[in-house]
């Protein structure tokens, strides 16, 4: 039997030392400081902390851990939120460098990049008043673009952790870029986007060897969810675009919920139905994720009132949040996975380590490795799958 393959989604904001975020938020910080300082929005409002402490992903020692515990409970690898901006270069890369590092002396592990192009804002946290402002540009010019990609083709994807898929009879580099409409209007439309694309693909094939399978988020493009899957998938094809991912649950709160308060066992009943949906609205692969749940309030300032329609972060939050109900959602992946309704080519999780959205397979103190078992009890590990 062989093991789906399972893919966790990295945030790599848990570090100390990087200059942006010192910058805006002051020496020594990280996004920890999100989690210790977070406030109750509710009556019993479940906060969660980590069981292994608030310690500095960008310790290779640490990255080891994350990694040696992803396997052992069936998380073959990370999709990676890369960041790199045309006026500063690089960002939150201390966390990255520390995974190549930890990798050096570990094997059957993957990993993936995710160009996070869209415009960092204010959210950690947010203030009531002004909330979302924009911190800097996601923009990219093509000579901006080549940067990153020079980066990211040298320290990740001539490695041979680097992630990989079957498509047209070859074995290819995943990629994914996150906001396509944001990149082509950065570079002065999709035919100059699609150049530029295709140029970056010709360079990784003549420095890797492999070509270059190129994903994207669809959710937010032209004609999406409209019932005719042709006319997005015809936007995408556009860009040169192979393929596509699902990242996270919209929180659509029920008519007898009362705000901020959604359940976590409806937002399971409605994810599951969304595996088939967002599949069948592009004709293109679609490989789907299952959302351990949602809370973004530890994005917000505590002594500020938690109101709706501030900002991202000021969003409707799943309570109840519990492994049986997240288990649920896994089994129902596992089977969508196998019928032939099914595009993709592996299955992701939301997330494993976005403390600040709510959503993590790293142990907690209040429900300890409960969510990794449950993952580990439905996909099995590499060497033992199910």
């Amino acid at each position: 039997m062989k093991k789906i393959p399972v893919y966790a989604w990295y945030f790599p904001n848990w570090h100390p030392g990087d200059p942006l975020n010192e910058q805006w938020h002051g020496k020594g910080w990280s996004e920890w400081r999100c989690v210790q300082y977070a406030a109750q929005r509710f009556e019993g409002h479940q906060l969660y902390h980590p069981l292994w402490g608030y310690e500095d992903e960008s310790d290779p020692a640490v990255m080891g851990k994350k990694i040696d515990t992803a396997l052992q409970y069936g998380v073959d690898g990370f999709m990676w939120d890369f960041y790199w901006f045309e006026s500063t270069g690089g960002y939150r890369l201390k966390a990255l460098e520390a995974f190549i590092e930890a990798m050096k002396t570990r094997k059957n592990f993957k990993m993936a990049l995710m160009w996070c192009n869209h415009d960092p804002v204010y959210v950690h946290p947010a203030p009531y008043y002004s909330p979302g402002r924009e911190l800097i540009s996601g923009d990219l010019s093509e000579e901006g673009f080549a940067k990153g990609a020079d980066y990211i083709i040298e320290k990740c994807m001539t490695q041979d952790w680097y992630m990989t898929v079957q498509h047209e009879g070859k074995e290819k580099l995943y990629f994914i870029m996150w906001a396509l409409q944001k990149f082509a209007a950065g570079l002065g439309g999709i035919e100059n986007a699609r150049r530029v694309l295709d140029a970056f693909r010709e360079k990784v094939k003549k420095v890797c060897g492999k070509e270059v399978y190129l994903a994207t988020y669809p959710t937010s493009l032209p004609g999406y969810g409209n019932g005719k899957p042709e006319e997005v998938t015809e936007y995408l094809k556009a860009f040169g675009i192979d393929g596509c991912i699902t990242y996270g649950w919209p929180v659509r709160p029920d008519p007898d919920d009362v705000w901020p308060v959604t359940q976590y066992s409806r937002y399971v009943d409605k994810g599951i139905k969304l595996y088939e949906a967002y599949t069948k609205n592009v004709n293109l692969p679609v490989n789907i994720t299952v959302v351990q749940g949602w809370d973004s309030s530890p994005r917000t300032v505590p002594s500020d009132m938690y109101e709706p329609k501030r900002a991202f972060t000021y969003e409707w939050i799943t309570d109840h949040k519990n492994p049986a109900d997240f288990k649920r959602a896994l089994l129902a992946a596992k089977e969508f996975y196998q019928s032939d309704a099914s595009t993709g080519d592996f299955i992701t999780l939301t997330t494993w380590n976005e403390w600040t959205e709510g959503n993590f397979m790293e142990p907690t103190v209040e429900q300890g490795y409960s969510c990794l078992e449950a993952v580990r009890d439905v996909f099995g590990t590499q060497e033992e799958p199910r």
